[in-house]
């Protein structure tokens, strides 16, 4: 399997990705923006479809469409607010209506521009749309490979470097507010974080399934792990654990696609962890 150079640039390329969705993971479930992640696999698609329609490279419009999306939620987030004035239920509510309109409106923009780019292109805008959606970690080149991997290594360094005061934050914010923690500043860059891992991912795994990889490793070493860098720790070898089975599994069964195996291991690692917990 590895004699062959696909395999060698998807495992480089994955192993590094999905080390950084398990990191960056485990804080998006401890902190409760899982719907966060859910937005940036739904702007994804627009994103990459909107650079393809303009003739440019797609992960320019992945890239800034879930940065600035990300960026976007955590300042207009108002958690912490509404938890403050005791009314955190219905404001939650409110924003999750909100946030299903803007779905609504993103897709919409994803068909435009699928449409748009479809006079243009002829054939191409589907394969183009099928690798943005499903993922294609088995088309991608060396350089690609390596840039995906500098890039989730980049991610993983600097969720740890905020670690600490990111784990404050998540768990006590107001007595992390108190002692001098920028809270929000500290908020805002995190999503901005999972905006640019989200971004990469979306190669590997595809929108549709970013989630799979995103939050349930995460999920899994929050049942087990007590400890939180131990949990940090699990969540980032589950997810590896997922994209080195599901590769081995996709190449194995040529008709299975790379990006279901993957998330399909991840949800068996899942439901094990409810045994074990």
């Amino acid at each position: 399997m590895l004699a062959h150079e696909y395999i060698r640039n998807a495992l480089l390329a994955g192993t590094f990705v999905a080390l950084a969705c398990g990191v960056i993971g485990w804080f998006v479930v401890l902190r409760g923006q899982v719907f966060a992640g859910d937005a940036l696999s739904h702007v994804a698609f627009p994103g990459a479809l909107a650079a393809a329609a303009a003739g440019i490279d797609q992960r320019v419009g992945l890239f800034t469409a879930t940065v600035a999306l990300a960026a976007g939620i955590g300042v207009m987030g108002r958690g912490a607010l509404a938890a403050r004035a005791g009314r955190a239920a219905a404001i939650d509510q409110a924003d999750d209506t909100a946030i299903g309109i803007v779905f609504m409106f993103i897709l919409g923009l994803g068909v435009f521009f699928l449409t748009r780019f479809s006079l243009s292109s002829g054939g191409a805008s589907g394969i183009q749309a099928a690798h943005t959606l499903f993922g294609s970690i088995f088309g991608l080149a060396a350089g690609e490979a390596r840039l995906a991997a500098a890039i989730g290594l980049a991610v993983v360094l600097l969720t740890l470097g905020m670690g600490r005061p990111l784990l404050f934050s998540s768990v006590a914010p107001d007595v992390a507010s108190a002692r001098g923690v920028p809270t929000r500043l500290l908020g805002i860059a995190f999503l901005a974080l999972l905006g640019v891992i989200a971004a990469e991912a979306t190669q590997a795994v595809g929108a549709l399934l970013l989630l799979g990889l995103l939050a349930v490793p995460a999920a899994a070493a929050h049942r087990v792990a007590r400890n939180p860098f131990a949990g940090i720790a699990l969540a980032g070898l589950i997810a590896v654990a997922a994209m080195w089975g599901g590769l081995a599994l996709a190449y194995a069964v040529p008709s299975l696609p790379p990006s279901s195996a993957i998330v399909a291991l991840s949800v068996v690692i899942f439901y094990a962890s409810t045994i074990l917990a």
